[in-house]
């Protein structure tokens, strides 16, 4: 058994950590103590660095990023765990960071932290809050590596807790793959939501629109498509739509499709905000 402290422990940190403590001993760390309480009634966990082993074979980064004021990556969360790991690190340890990051980003990690020393890889998440037991932390990941025995040590670990790879040949690749599923993700809702507010206008029914549009299958040897017009609900919500979207944006010269998506989803969401207050009288 590897010893493995996983690094951030919120839902996927802490679904993280619990899943390996199947297969490893594992210690969890974050500084919000109240994370720490829960994850301590089902691991180890800790808010202080120093009392994580400094034999730790296995770091696992699960903390949350985000956007500065300027709507650009701030990666910086990533970066100070990778610092306290430098730190900590007593030996060579392999370091993935499962984090969605910019791409670029581990690379940055790589050269500027930790020159050299550890064995670095990126397996982004594809963790679902809303269907855990089906997309969980056991499912299909992409997988990028700063090198070919970061990829080796990456293809053994995750072995080791049966959970499939996907590798690719870069690890901006894998970096790009994330932050390109979300933003697609993202679209998808968007489109919906801008069909909702046009056949609405053209006192179109969307649900039988959806439903006759979504009959477009397609099987051949070539191709395998399938048309999936998405529902338009209450708007885009939660961290990691809005933020990856955001993230593809960061790396275009021009984006006026992505830009798009964004304006209508702010028009939307402002709409059906307007019709709950109407409705309840506010």
């Amino acid at each position: 058994m590897a010893k493995v402290c996983v690094v951030g422990l919120g839902v996927v940190g802490l679904a993280t950590a619990v899943y390996i403590s199947k297969y490893h001993r594992v210690w969890g760390c974050d500084i919000d103590s109240s994370k720490v309480d829960k994850a301590n009634q089902q691991i180890m966990a800790t808010p202080r660095w120093e009392e994580i082993p400094q034999d730790i074979e296995v770091y696992i980064i699960c903390v949350g990023t985000g956007l500065n004021k300027h709507d650009l990556p701030d990666v910086q969360p990533v970066f100070q765990v990778c610092r306290k790991i430098r730190e900590r690190a007593r030996c060579a340890p392999f370091v993935s960071i499962e984090s969605t990051v910019s791409p670029g980003s581990c690379r940055k990690v790589y050269e500027e932290i930790f020159g050299g020393g550890v064995y670095l890889a990126h397996v982004p998440h594809r963790f679902w809050p809303a269907d855990p037991v089906n997309y969980g932390v056991k499912q299909i990941r992409v997988m990028g590596a700063i090198d070919e025995t970061s990829r080796n040590r990456a293809l053994h670990f995750y072995k080791s807790v049966n959970i499939p790879l996907w590798p690719v040949s870069t690890i901006e690749t894998a970096e790009l793959a994330k932050v390109a599923e979300n933003s697609l993700r993202f679209v998808e809702i968007s489109f919906a939501e801008q069909l909702c507010m046009i056949a609405e206008k053209n006192g179109i029914d969307l649900k039988e629109l959806r439903q006759a549009c979504n009959t477009l299958v397609r099987e051949s040897r070539e191709e395998h498509y399938r048309l999936q017009i998405l529902e338009a609900r209450e708007g885009i919500g939660g961290t990691c739509l809005p933020k990856d979207i955001r993230y593809l944006i960061s790396m275009a010269s021009y984006s006026p499709l992505l830009e798009g998506a964004i304006l209508t989803d702010w028009r939307y969401t402002h709409r059906e905000r307007s019709r709950r207050r109407k409705k309840n009288g506010s």
